[in-house]
């Protein structure tokens, strides 16, 4: 399980840590970082964090270890057929609670790259089966805690039709 805490880390490459931060400025390239998939993890990291505070209003968001690296694989593998490939993607995030389905954050992987397909990848609310949160995790969180399901949705839009 992994917790994103109130504490929003600088994710700067430097040669004293191993951290990196999203730099609109750059374009998406293999060299930029450990990989496509590290780099989209990381950037969909950055993005809960700020819809913790803003969106979700909630102290804690607990994800299941892993999660941000299958959904980072499963968008990199929906973008394999794609004109520009990730570079030409802009992701929607959106959270499907018990009552409502919000939008969270969007952005576009490369913004020097025009958009030529869009995904939505909501995330779900956890069942009812993590109600055994330990009493001391509960305490040290200020306000609620959102807990993220294994189970997400990816639904790609074309924004362009191919004509011969």
């Amino acid at each position: 399980m992994e917790v994103l805490t109130n504490h929003l880390a600088d994710y700067q490459k430097s040669e004293k840590s191993n951290f990196w931060y999203y730099d609109p400025s750059r374009q998406v390239q293999e060299s930029d970082c450990d990989s496509p998939v590290s780099f989209l993890s990381k950037r969909l990291e950055e993005e809960i964090r700020k819809a913790k505070r803003t969106h979700l209003s909630c102290g804690e968001v607990l994800l299941p270890c892993g999660l941000l690296q299958k959904v980072a694989e499963d968008v990199l593998e929906i973008a394999e057929t794609e004109l520009y490939g990730l570079k030409g993607c802009t992701l929607y995030l959106l959270y499907e609670g018990e009552e409502d389905c919000r939008r969270l954050s969007n952005f576009k992987i490369d913004p020097t790259t025009p958009s030529t397909f869009e995904i939505y990848l909501t995330f779900k609310q956890a069942n009812a089966g993590w109600t055994f949160l330990p009493q001391f995790l509960k305490k040290i969180t200020r306000g609620s805690t959102v807990v993220i399901s294994t189970e997400y949705e990816l639904t790609k839009k074309k924004l362009y039709i191919l004509r011969k």
